[in-house]
């Protein structure tokens, strides 16, 4: 892979693949590859691959130039004993394959570093997360539950009925970009660029892409650098209860800079956008996928709580992260070199048959939904997942409310990443009662 979250990637001979994401495990289509490739190649090219990789070779190993050694690990079980020994399996040399994008972001392709808490080990790691845990715990939680709901009831009545409609661009992001306004206190005509800063993290340069150069990517990182530049000094100055005011004035953040606060900055927005956007385009087009489910979930709203948890495994917004290990050790009967970089595959875990029955279809009444490791597990648990859980279930009781059904019309586009499970584009129609 040439860069984390591309997508593309060569194998020791040289064969190049492209990486597409469908509803199920990775998806993906060769460009220079024969049908004989070993499982090394193929474990991210075959929409069983991951399947496969569990029941032939669950800790696999695989070696890229662009990126070295790492291990495929795709059962939970695996999974969770690696997130559970941050001490022999660190975050701080990246959470993605090949390049330590949380920990080094170049400033205009200078040497100038930021890290973010998702990219440390404890203690730094606690000390620095502890400072923004106050925007998302239950009693902050309370209290912006009206606002979400207002602000989800007024998207949804916006919505044209009759007519096909991008439901990504017209709900997914425009709620996703309010909510992350309300946190950052960020001003409100201006909340689309935190999705668009969200967006080219890990965009891949392409003419016509999301962006087309690598220059293109820092010069509008730091554009964002300069933007919060200024909310830090004005919350310096007038603090609020917002995520900018408690990275400001929080004991492990308040001496670093703008930029130092880059990391940890793109951490919350990508955290707060790409996860929940996702999954909320993710419901629409599971429960379309499995119409029978849709139908329970209308005759019986009290599933909601449920359907929510079972979404969020099915869909899995971010199919990978990476640890490096800190020493030889033994992984399942694997010998793990100190350097090795390990790819938790949370996507391959949330389909483990060992966890869940019938993994690969969506089930609301599934008992043991909520054992999904869509936010992780340990350490690094996501800590914004109430939030996110409190914004999928809003949108749904707003949703059975208002609507008879929400329709999609043709197969989504999804986002060309191996990093980001999502969507680009869901066309949809809507019925109201």
């Amino acid at each position: 892979m040439n860069e984390p979250g591309s997508g593309y990637g060569d194998d020791m001979s040289g064969t190049t693949f492209e990486i597409h994401h469908g509803p199920g495990p990775i998806i993906a289509t060769s460009i220079h590859a024969g049908s004989d490739l070993p499982l090394g190649v193929r474990e991210l090219m075959e929409i069983d691959s991951h399947e496969r990789l569990r029941e032939e070779d669950p800790i696999h190993f695989n070696e890229l130039k662009t990126s070295g050694r790492y291990w495929s690990v795709t059962t939970a079980a695996d999974i969770k004993a690696v997130e559970g020994d941050w001490k022999t399996y660190s975050s701080a040399s990246g959470i993605t394959l090949g390049i330590p994008v949380a920990k080094q972001v170049a400033n205009g392709g200078g040497g100038a570093q930021t890290a973010a808490f998702i990219a440390m080990d404890p203690p730094e790691q606690r000390q620095q997360r502890r400072t923004v845990t106050p925007a998302v715990q239950p009693n902050h939680l309370a209290t912006v539950e009206p606002l979400i709901r207002e602000r989800t009831i007024d998207v949804l009545d916006s919505l044209p009925e009759g007519e096909t409609f991008d439901w990504v661009e017209n709900v997914s992001i425009e709620l996703t970009t309010r909510m992350l306004a309300t946190l950052f206190d960020f001003p409100f005509e201006d909340r689309r660029k935190l999705a668009r800063w969200s967006d080219i993290v890990f965009a891949i340069p392409e003419p016509g892409g999301v962006i087309e150069s690598h220059e293109q990517r820092f010069d509008e990182l730091r554009e964002c650098v300069e933007y919060f530049s200024k909310l830090w000094e004005q919350r310096r100055e007038n603090p609020g209860h917002d995520l900018v005011s408690m990275l400001v004035h929080g004991e492990a953040t308040k001496d670093m800079s703008a930029m130092e606060h880059l990391g940890n900055l793109l951490l919350l927005i990508v955290g707060g956008n790409d996860t929940t956007r996702n999954t909320m385009s993710g419901s629409v087009y599971g429960l379309n996928t499995f119409p029978e489910q849709y139908d329970k979930l209308v005759a019986n709203p009290d599933l909601i709580r449920n359907m929510v948890q079972e979404i969020i495994r099915w869909q899995t917004p971010l199919a990978y992260m990476r640890r490096t290990a800190t020493c030889d050790t033994d992984l399942g009967g694997k010998a793990i070199l100190e350097g090795d970089q390990l790819l938790m595959w949370y996507l391959s875990a949330n389909r483990d048959p060992d966890v869940f029955e019938n993994p690969d279809s969506i089930d609301i009444e599934r008992a043991n939904a909520d054992q999904h490791l869509s936010f992780g597990y340990g350490v690094h648990r996501c800590m914004g997942l109430r939030l996110a859980e409190m914004q999928l279930k809003i949108l749904w009781e707003e949703i059975l409310e208002r609507f008879e059904r929400i329709e999609v019309q043709a197969e989504p586009t999804r986002t060309l990443s191996s990093f980001v499970h999502g969507y680009t584009y869901l066309p949809v129609t809507v019925t109201r009662k």
